[in-house]
């Protein structure tokens, strides 16, 4: 069973940088696309950013564009999400989630993955 851990969310400020990890255990992120999910209190879980299993392809919602980068190590089993320019509306439990795929193609609908992690906190504040 494949398990997610992300981590490096912290409290930053705003203008600030922070890199998230999602580390994966049990199996292999090969041939899965990953995505980035956040929820803010109040909020529905929204999409956020996502990797293809082949070609790296990606895709982010607009709110990010330009400002987060995602990128994934097989090496490391680890998937990142880079953000940067990071603002108060940022702030957010941010979650990865895996699913199958060998597509180049990949989308930031949460109905489409099946393994979670279990989140980690990122508050942009002065």
């Amino acid at each position: 069973q494949l398990r997610l851990v992300e981590s490096g969310g912290g409290l930053v400020q705003p203008g600030g940088s922070l890199t998230l990890s999602c580390t994966a255990s049990g199996g292999t992120l090969d041939g899965h696309a990953i995505g980035w999910f956040r929820q803010a209190p109040g909020n529905e879980r929204e999409g956020v950013a996502c990797i293809a299993s082949v070609r790296g392809g990606k895709m982010y919602a607009n709110s990010v564009k330009d400002r987060f980068t995602i990128s994934r190590d097989g090496a490391r089993n680890t998937v990142y999400l880079q953000m940067s320019s990071l603002k108060p509306e940022d702030t957010a439990v941010y979650y990865c989630a895996a699913v199958q795929s060998r597509q180049s193609m990949c989308a930031i609908m949460d109905l489409h993955y099946g393994n979670w992690g279990q989140g980690t906190q990122v508050t942009v504040s002065s």
